[in-house]
Formats: C-alpha cells, sequence, structure tokens
C-alpha cells in the first residue's frame, strides 16, 4: 500500500500541507484540474521554491483578484460550494469532515451554534483551496494511508480576529484533543486550526515513521522564518506488508535504581503499579556503585501517566530521583476470549498479526483457580485450554 508520513517538526498549515503535497510530486497542472471542480472563479494557485535557514521547499499561495483573499463564510457556504461540485465523492466527504470539525471547534469555543459561526482567517478561499487541494491532492498521489508524527504547536501568543490568543488557538486545542503534541519553545503558531483539522482528520495513526520504502520526500514551506527551518515535511512510499499488520505506538518508560530498600516492598509496588494500569512494570538485578547488589525498577504507562507514576515512585520507594523518556513499541494485535473446557471456563488472550492468530495463551489465575478447586495438575488444566483454544473458529 502507498502511505504518506507527515513530519510536523515546525508544525502544519493549510498551505504547507498542500505545498509539500507539490514538492513531493503533485503536479501543479492536475492540481489546478482537480480544483476547478470546485466552480470557484477569480482566484489563481501560485507554486514556487523557496529556502528556509537553507533548506529548499515549495511554497503555495492562492491569490484572488491580485491579493489575499480574506472572506467571510459560513459552514453552510461552504457545504455548498463542496456538494454542488464535481469532486470525487470520497474527496467531497473528507472535505466536508474537515470543516464540520473546524465549526465543532469553534462553536464550542465560543459558547454558540455551528451554524452561526463564521470562519474567518479559515472560511477565506486560500483555506477552502488548501483544504479541498490536500484532500484531492492526496487521492490523486494514490496515498491509501496517511501517518502523522507528534504535532509541534509553538508557543507564545497569536493575533486573529478575536484579539490576541494563546498558542495554541482555543479551535487548534479542540481539534488535537487526544493527539500527541509538544512544543520547542519557538514562540509563534506553528499548527493553525486549518493545518490541526486537516492533519487529524486524514491520519489514521499519530507516531514514529511506520516501516516504509520511502520513494517520494516533500517539503512545504511556511510564510514565517524562525529558528527552524519553517517546512512541513512528508515522506510517501509503500509500507512494508508484514509490518503493517502490527500496531506501531510511543510508550513511556519510568526507571529508577534502588538499592536501600527493603525487597518485601516489591511485591506491593508491583502490584499497586499494575492495578493503577501500567502497561507493564518489572525488576532488574544490577550493580550499583560502590559494587552495591541493587535493582532497576521499570514502570512502562502512556506519556500521559509519566508525571502520576513518578510521583508514586518517588513517595512509595527509597528512590530520590527517576528518569523517563519516550520509546517505541511494536505490537500485535490482542483480545480475550472465553472458552468452556472439561474442567470449566478459561479466559485466552489470542494475539494476532492482521487476520492470522500468532499466540495464544491460557489465563493464568483461570487455570490456577480451577487447578485447585479440583486437585488436579496446573500444566494439564493449560494444555487442556489451549487445546480447546485451538478448536475454535477465528471470530
Amino acid at each position: 500500500m502507498k502511505i504518506a508520513y507527515f513530519d510536523c517538526v515546525a508544525g502544519a498549515s493549510g498551505d504547507m500541507i498542500l505545498a509539500s503535497l507539490v514538492d513531493a510530486g503533485l503536479a501543479l497542472d492536475e492540481l489546478k484540474h482537480e480544483l476547478a471542480k470546485l466552480h470557484l472563479a477569480n482566484y489563481d494557485i501560485q507554486a514556487r521554491r523557496v529556502t528556509k535557514k537553507g533548506l529548499a521547499g515549495s511554497q503555495v499561495t492562492v491569490l484572488v483578484g491580485g491579493h489575499h483573499h480574506h472572506e467571510k463564510r459560513s459552514l453552510r457556504n461552504i457545504r455548498e460550494i463542496i456538494e454542488k461540485s464535481d469532486l470525487g465523492e470520497s474527496v467531497k466527504v473528507k472535505a466536508l469532515h474537515i470543516f464540520t470539525r473546524l465549526a465543532e471547534a469553534e462553536a464550542q469555543v465560543h459558547d454558540i451554534g455551528v451554524d452561526e459561526v463564521h470562519f474567518h482567517e479559515v472560511g477565506a478561499m486560500d483555506a477552502i483551496i488548501d483544504v479541498v487541494g490536500s484532500v484531492a491532492g492526496i487521492a490523486a498521489l494514490g496515498i491509501g494511508k496517511v501517518y502523522c508524527s507528534a504535532l509541534n504547536l509553538g508557543s507564545g501568543t497569536v493575533e486573529c480576529a478575536h484579539g490576541r490568543l494563546p498558542v495554541p488557538a482555543p479551535a487548534t486545542a479542540k481539534l488535537i484533543q487526544g493527539k500527541p503534541v509538544y512544543s520547542d519553545g519557538t514562540e509563534a503558531e506553528l499548527l493553525t486550526p486549518t493545518g490541526a483539522a486537516i492533519l487529524t482528520t486524514v491520519s489514521s495513526e499519530f507516531g514514529p515513521i511506520p516501516p516504509m520504502t520511502v520513494d517520494e520526500i516533500g517539503y512545504g514551506a511556511g510564510t514565517g522564518d524562525f529558528a527552524i527551518p519553517n517546512l512541513l515535511r512528508v515522506l510517501i512510499g509503500q509500507s512494508q506488508a508484514r509490518a503493517q499488520d502490527y500496531v506501531f505506538e510511543q510508550v513511556a518508560v519510568v526507571e529508577t535504581n534502588i538499592d536501600d530498600m527493603n525487597p518485601q516492598i516489591y511485591d506491593y509496588l508491583i502490584q499497586r503499579v499494575l492495578e493503577k494500569g501500567a502497561l507493564d512494570v518489572f525488576v532488574v538485578p544490577t550493580l550499583m556503585k560502590k559494587n552495591r547488589p541493587g535493582n532497576l525498577l521499570t514502570v512502562i504507562c502512556s506519556r500521559a501517566e509519566v508525571e502520576e507514576f513518578s510521583d508514586f515512585l518517588m513517595k512509595e520507594t527509597t528512590s530520590l530521583g527517576v528518569r523517563w523518556r519516550v520509546d517505541n513499541r511494536i505490537r500485535a494485535d490482542r483480545h480475550i476470549r472465553e472458552i468452556e473446557t472439561k474442567y470449566g471456563l478459561v479466559r485466552i488472550k489470542i494475539a494476532q498479526a492482521g487476520e492470522k492468530t500468532i499466540n495464544m495463551a491460557p489465563e493464568y489465575e483461570d487455570c490456577k483457580r480451577l487447578a485447585l478447586e479440583q486437585g488436579i495438575p496446573l500444566k494439564e488444566v493449560m494444555e487442556e485450554a489451549r487445546a480447546a483454544a485451538l478448536r475454535l473458529p477465528v471470530e
């Protein structure tokens, strides 16, 4: 499958997304042909080569009557334009979904109805071109799935139609809920509402670059100049089919070295950490300074839980400090099925890669309970459970 990965080290805006696709091989004539299906008049779209901090990329500009156009439009106006167009049905649906999400975000921020929203900046002709052009461009390049990095937001404040607002702008903040974000300290609005709406709508997954063979690379330039190159990079190529069957995600690793704690406490710690929702926890014996034996206690959790688990470890152990980092993780999809065996009901954990089952394991606690209740060897219960699981049809 042909996939694209947007690398948002300098954030993203609608024109940067469109420009990155043009730089990666989307022909300007083909883009104009698709945009002509909107039946909008008196505008032109231009692309030129620029450099940002010595790195070259493409910059796309929409001109109306020889100048930038910032007409106010409502969601109803935009919906009529797109629905009456000759765009492909999938492009229409995706573009309308992007603008609907923008309208809903603005409506929530200002506590008004969706139909009362007037988009100001994002309702302008250039934003319609950016949204529709990006969606149509992804389709024209034959991209089947879109991935995206964590989103660099920038910092400080931004001037807009409502006055001076904090970065990220309130509508942007709504749109990025549930997505991985960060700020590198650049004092500017790096991620715009339009950019956020496009990427959070078209992207299937956020995180590190997925396994792929890169065929094309494009750089879309923004209008501002910062300490970092103001470029959005897109990598386009073929996914690696085997790896595509697995889940790629980022997890946080919180760890600390301990050499002066009562070892009885580890049982309590591990139980509490798992009860609090950690993905995993383990203890590894190690040799510390002054040749003292100690333990490396490691907790794997989501990035949102780093502070919670760090605080827990500082309070519940003798450690004076913890370390944490973000790691990439590849895992199989997994689910639990309950099966009836001749000894009783047992839960089975099943791991899958795509449609193929690659592993299955009976739940230890279920097997242990049945073995104790019936006075039979634990290994017999586990073997019977596995055999029963193999006989089940695949769901």
